[in-house]
């Protein structure tokens, strides 16, 4: 079975982001200022005690100029393709959402082409908890472009000022430096195919 824990455990997101700090010889308060994430919260990621939403996870890759793309990659890795059965997400397990801005994110996702080098792109399933929104959920990060496809439920998709109610089936691709966030909306949960696009 594949679980968001022993995925950020197989590709050690915290290690890496730590190793990379101290490669570019930054302390956790300069990360903690690049980045606007609490140096506490930082200190707990990258002891793995805290799995990073995909917002934080973007502005951590910003803060170290990196693209999204390098926390899931595996640099012994050579193969030119990564294949992702459908029996390996059926059973997820749910970890407890993490906060982040002092509110929990309603979110766990899962990378798809985990291991593979050298992406531009970086596509995850996302499973969304029915949640209240709160401005606090906005998030944007310049120069990327996203994609979504619901694949089950009903998802509330806040850009900007606008709410647009998208269904299963529907679709969206956007510009993500413009403020924007997810809930499940209608009767609950509900699921994505999100990619994200990072330009050099």
């Amino acid at each position: 079975m594949t679980d968001i824990k022993a995925q950020i455990k197989e590709f050690r997101i915290g290690e890496k982001i730590r190793a990379l700090r101290q490669q570019k010889r930054l302390t956790l308060q300069e990360l903690s200022d690049l980045t606007t994430l609490s140096k506490p919260l930082l200190s707990q990621i990258e002891n793995e005690q805290v799995i990073p939403p995909l917002a934080t996870l973007l502005k951590i890759a910003k803060g170290l100029r990196v693209g999204i793309h390098f926390f899931f990659e595996d640099e012994r890795n050579r193969q030119k393709y990564v294949l992702t059965r459908h029996e390996d997400l059926k059973a997820v397990e749910t970890v407890p959402r993490q906060v982040v801005n002092e509110i929990f994110r309603p979110y766990v996702y899962h990378s798809l082409a985990g291991g593979l080098r050298h992406k531009h792109m970086e596509p995850f399933l996302m499973e969304f908890d029915k949640h209240d929104w709160d401005d606090k959920l906005f998030y944007k990060h310049e120069g990327d472009e996203e994609f979504f496809y619901v694949t089950e439920g009903e998802l509330d998709f806040h850009y900007n000022d606008e709410v647009i109610r998208l269904k299963t089936g529907d679709s969206i691709y956007y510009d993500s430096s413009q403020p924007h966030g997810w809930v499940a909306a209608g009767g609950g949960k509900a699921r994505a195919l999100a990619v994200l696009y990072t330009k050099d």
